[in-house]
């Protein structure tokens, strides 16, 4: 026998090794390709440039609320809605923002805004595939998601919290096999739900059609008007809806929260914002909107899966909602998107033939979904900050800051402010009250911010008799003691021609690209 045949190569045998990743740990490789979709629409969303209105103006309620180590009673920020009860539907919502961006800078905000929306398309994503497991029903689900709610996600705000509890609870309350999570989860998400912003009153409405819907579908397939009395859905989706609705009351406010949930939306002055308008076709939204019921309407009408009353009624009432006033798209589009994806699931394998076996779900695929996962996240903002710490040079920290945030951001004016901090009242423009009170120099009095339901009537008509230029906007400057007049150039055109037609009263003593500052020439 040769010395060397024991030296001889031979390749491991790799049917010998055991994959001892737990079963349901397991992935398969379709799986992967949604969980790539969904690290992908993170990592972009997290370059998103933070808003110019909204996140600052919630940031200063979270900054106020950590400072003073309690939820406010009154308004605290506006000097003009001094006294105006206050139930902040939004604190803890407000407190965690105010949180990330202390401790990591822009990127925290950025990613507070990543994480939500990426959560919300996880929810209804993952849904879609575990009952169709057809990548196409998922891409199909996303592109209805994104393309029917994108002018609501553009924005870095409480609401998206709301989004994905109102996936979530779409989730489960459209599963027909109860999950003993299921108990858990609602209570827990609607406790969340109901201190980080007030949209929890369209998951509870949501929980009820459903649960209407049920009954009506139990009672017209058997006939019998009792029949929901002994059908475990029926049951579950009533206690569910009931789970949920208490659940909220675990706040500061308690029972006033849910009078404010439902006040808002009737306040008289957000009839003056285009966000609440009703929906028409000149707007993207209604464009979108349009083109997606199209589609619910072509697959509804091909589909061989049955159609619940429950699914009629939830599409139905946002879309009628939506048309009412076009910020019901946030709910809308979740819901269609949902339903497009496994009614389209339904039509193609009807076509087309379901595999008979299902994908293989190995160790190997969760490991490498895992490792996808972390460089996405470690190439996001907020994963170099974490990874990195946030850069010493004020150089380098302030360009960051600036690729961070929206073009539209009065960087320049709030930077003359704070060399130059006003004495009295500003009136400022309504968008940029909230950058103002983050930004500004401390104290500064804005006239408001964009929490538009907490200021008077009276003063909501006089800043709008203002901005817009109009007869006797001087007088009424006076009335209010305004020295100093901060307002952006593309929506406010009228009343700064008209300003500088008073050269002896009113000179501009900053102005840039975006905005000018005016002052009195002779202070009251």
């Amino acid at each position: 026998m040769s010395g060397g045949s024991f030296l001889e190569h031979r390749d491991p045998d790799l049917s010998v090794l055991q994959d001892r990743i737990p079963e349901h740990l397991r992935l398969s490789r379709p799986a992967i390709g949604v969980i790539t979709l969904l690290a992908l629409l993170f990592l972009v969303t997290s370059y998103q440039p933070l808003h110019y209105s909204d996140l600052w103006g919630h940031l200063s309620y979270g900054r106020w609320i950590w400072v003073n180590q309690a939820v406010p009673r009154v308004e605290p920020l506006m000097p003009l809605a001094h006294g105006v009860p206050f139930v902040d539907t939004a604190w803890l919502s407000q407190l965690t923002e105010f949180g990330l961006v202390n401790q990591f800078g822009t990127a925290g905000g950025q990613f507070f805004y990543a994480g939500l929306i990426s959560a919300a398309f996880a929810f209804i994503l993952g849904a879609v595939y575990r009952r169709t497991q057809s990548l196409l029903a998922v891409l199909a689900a996303f592109i209805t998601f994104g393309g029917g709610g994108y002018q609501q996600l553009l924005v870095v705000r409480p609401q998206l919290a709301g989004l994905a509890a109102f996936c979530l609870t779409l989730v489960i309350g459209s599963s027909t096999l109860g999950r003993k999570w299921h108990w858990w989860a609602i209570p827990l998400t609607f406790a969340l739900w109901g201190n980080m912003h007030g949209s929890f009153v369209v998951g509870i409405g949501l929980l009820g059609l459903l649960a209407v819907g049920r009954i009506f579908d139990v009672i017209w397939r058997t006939g019998k008007l009792g029949a929901p009395l002994h059908d475990s859905v029926s049951w579950r989706l009533v206690l569910l809806t009931q789970l949920a609705a208490t659940a909220v009351l675990l706040n500061p406010y308690g029972l006033r929260i849910y009078a404010e949930a439902l006040a808002v939306p009737r306040n008289l002055n957000l009839q003056d914002l285009v966000e609440w308008d009703a929906m028409s076709l000149k707007m993207n939204q209604g464009q979108a909107a349009a083109a997606i019921t199209f589609v619910l309407f072509l697959i509804y009408r091909m589909s061989p899966r049955r159609v619940t009353c429950g699914e009629v009624l939830a599409l139905t009432t946002f879309g009628l909602a939506a048309l009412w006033t076009s910020r019901m798209m946030n709910w809308w589009a979740p819901l269609a998107a949902y339903y497009v994806g496994v009614h389209l699931a339904a039509i193609y394998w009807k076509n087309f033939h379901r595999p008979v076996e299902a994908p293989r779900r190995t160790g190997l695929n969760s490991v490498l979904a895992v490792g996808l996962v972390w460089v996405f996240f470690a190439y996001t903002p907020f994963g170099v900050t974490l990874l990195h710490g946030q850069s010493k040079d004020p150089t380098v920290a302030a360009k960051k800051f600036r690729n961070s945030v929206s073009p539209e951001t009065p960087l320049g004016v709030t930077s003359y402010l704070r060399e130059h901090p006003p004495v009295g009242l500003v009136f400022n423009t309504y968008e940029w009250g909230d950058y103002l009170t983050w930004a500004g120099p401390p104290g500064m009095q804005v006239f408001l911010n964009s929490h538009a339901h907490l200021v008077p009537r009276e003063v909501w008509l006089d800043y709008m008799h203002i901005s817009g230029g109009g007869s006797n906007w001087e007088a009424k400057l006076k009335a209010y003691s305004v020295n100093t007049v901060v307002v952006d150039r593309q929506r406010r055109g009228s009343l700064i021609r008209a300003m500088e037609q008073m050269p002896a009263d009113w000179k501009a003593v900053y102005e840039d690209g975006l905005g000018i500052v005016f002052q009195r020439s002779q202070p009251l």
